[in-house]
């Protein structure tokens, strides 16, 4: 586990000032689309814009604690259905890539009515956080829609990747709050001042540039892709770093990588090896190809096989050129 020196260098200062300013002048809105890139930091500022809403209006002790614990009486956080066993909201870093199977269902949506439906008890208004808003099917789309627009005593913050799958409709009820991509200057400050890398060892570092590249302007996905090539053996990174050639080697290391590793982290890997393989090869065929991989991994369709085949593509390619 790659520990963090400081804490909530996840928090987009650009967008916590204005949520700040909207708790300071008590103009709070009854939606908010919180609405960026996966694994920058909606979730965690969500919440703790919640947590401040709570304490400006409730004397309640422990309201931070019991809103990542999600066992606040005002609080309901609506995730996708393969998410919503957890019991706790404060787990350190989502698994921001999903396998493509998720969505929020209508009786999730319902349940929101009744949870309005009761009288606050700690605080003025209730306030309902849905995960990956984009991931409701048509009829909790149409469901949600009308609990908007009736009056009622809540707060909805609605969190996104993808605006344009949500109803144009459930939009214009919302502020939209935008959360921008981290430069790669910033992703690079992270990885210098906020991360402690010490624990990974010489061999398996990563050049700086690919770290950077590879994570797509999100921290979360910096702190996932150090993990999960920390967590590979030398081994195995060392054949990771160019496209393998040999037929007995692909075998092999498919069948590690799809039993050591969780779908969501086989596409993280997979970013990684597109990041190495550009900058050696400007190959734009072998990135394809990789792209290819991800998509059969998202829908979970024989991982190990998606492995073979498409590191036995890739040395042919290779061996073309």
């Amino acid at each position: 586990m790659i520990e963090g020196k400081k804490n909530n260098f996840l928090l987009n200062k650009e967008v916590n000032t204005c949520l700040d300013n909207i708790i300071k002048n008590k103009s709070l809105a009854n939606g908010y689309i919180f609405y960026g890139a996966e694994g920058i930091g909606k979730k965690e500022t969500a919440l703790q814009f919640i947590i401040k809403i709570f304490k400006q209006s409730s004397l309640s002790e422990n309201i931070e604690q019991r809103i990542k614990n999600n066992n606040h009486p005002d609080f309901l956080i609506i995730e996708p259905s393969s998410f919503t066993a957890k019991s706790s909201v404060s787990s350190d870093h989502e698994k921001t890539i999903k396998s493509g199977s998720e969505i929020i269902k209508i009786a999730q949506i319902r349940n929101i009515k009744t949870f309005l439906g009761q009288k606050s008890i700690n605080s003025e208004k209730k306030i309902v956080l849905i995960i990956d808003a984009h991931l409701l099917n048509e009829a909790a789309s149409n469901c949600l829609l009308k609990t908007l627009e009736e009056p009622s005593n809540g707060i909805f913050i609605l969190l996104t990747s993808k605006l344009n799958l949500l109803l144009d409709t459930i939009i214009s009820r919302c502020q939209i709050i935008r959360f921008r991509s981290f430069s790669s200057k910033q992703i690079k400050y992270i990885l210098k001042d906020y991360l402690d890398i010490s624990n990974l060892n010489i061999s398996q570092k990563l050049k700086c540039e690919d770290l950077i590249n590879s994570a797509n302007g999100s921290p979360n996905q910096l702190l996932k892709n150090i993990e999960i090539w920390n967590d590979l053996s030398d081994d195995i990174t060392s054949k990771l770093n160019s496209p393998i050639k040999n037929s007995l080697e692909i075998l092999e290391i498919s069948k590690l990588i799809s039993e050591k590793l969780e779908i969501y982290q086989q596409i993280y890997l997979v970013n990684i090896i597109q990041t190495i393989w550009w900058r050696k090869t400007k190959n734009i065929s072998l990135v394809k190809k990789l792209e290819s991989l991800k998509y059969l991994l998202r829908k979970n369709i024989q991982p190990r096989l998606a492995w073979e085949i498409t590191f036995l593509k890739t040395s042919m390619e290779n061996i073309r050129n």
